[in-house]
């Protein structure tokens, strides 16, 4: 591995595991990091090569190597992906996020599985599409962040986790969103909220299993349901699990879905 790839390592503060010769290579979402996965990822250790990482800007990762023109869209964070999975020679790996549709449509060589989960094309309605959001509603999301990060983090964590019950989830991401730049996070949620993908879905040619929660505020059962019918080869999982983050929630039922799609 070379200065280059080290470098690259360093950068999203890479953890490589496990004793498997494919690789499997977790994403975490907005507002996270690769701790989001501590739940899952151990499970697959007997039989993969876990990928862990950070995205510029969260967690561990240099944020010295932030530049907004670049993490101006999720274009910016799917090229990421492409570089550091070449960089660690992964072909035909499985990957496990909330999205990763635009990696595995520039590059489909690296994954011959894609585990999605909560994925979202697009959160803003559209005709007779439905987000699960209003243009005005996000618009208001977006001013309430740019205003008042902290406030914001307070209030919109526990809606994402879901699982009222335990409140513990919500504070855990809570202070995860507090660990994050409030300016890198405020662009973030602008790629990430306002981004349309619908038509890169019929691209992705890759397997892909879709786990939706039974009731997720952010990615509500139609926006799963649609993204389970316009990809080529896609199973679709209706999960008992509620909330945005079953990784984090429901580790058992997600670890069971995904080794029967695997």
């Amino acid at each position: 591995m070379g200065c280059f790839s080290v470098s690259l390592l360093q950068r999203h503060n890479v953890k490589i595991s496990g004793a498997g010769a494919q690789a499997m290579v977790f994403a975490h979402g907005f507002g996270c990091d690769q701790n989001m996965w501590r739940f899952v990822a151990p499970a697959f250790e007997d039989r993969y090569r876990i990928i862990l990482f950070d995205y510029v800007g969260a967690g561990g990762s240099d944020f010295a190597a932030y530049d907004p023109d670049k993490y101006r869209s999720l274009d910016g964070y799917a090229d990421d992906v492409i570089e550091l999975c070449r960089a660690l020679g992964v072909t035909g790996g499985v990957f496990v996020g909330h999205s990763g549709v635009l990696a595995a449509k520039r590059a489909p060589e690296l994954f011959a599985r894609l585990v999605l989960i909560g994925p979202s094309p697009r959160y803003i309605d559209d005709g007779t599409y439905v987000g699960g959001f209003s243009e005005s509603q996000i618009h208001e999301l977006l001013e309430f962040l740019d205003s008042n990060y902290m406030g914001w983090s307070r209030t919109m964590a526990p809606v994402i986790v879901g699982n009222p019950d335990r409140p513990e989830l919500g504070e855990e991401l809570t202070n995860s969103f507090c660990r994050t730049d409030p300016e890198i996070a405020k662009r973030f949620a602008r790629a990430t909220f306002l981004a349309d993908n619908r038509a890169d879905l019929k691209d992705v040619e890759t397997r892909a299993l879709v786990l939706q929660c039974s009731e997720d505020v952010i990615a509500p059962r139609v926006v799963g349901e649609y993204v389970h019918r316009h990809l080529r080869d896609s199973e679709l999982v209706l999960m008992e699990a509620t909330g945005h983050c079953p990784n984090l929630s429901h580790p058992e039922e997600t670890i069971a879905a995904m080794r029967a799609f695997l």
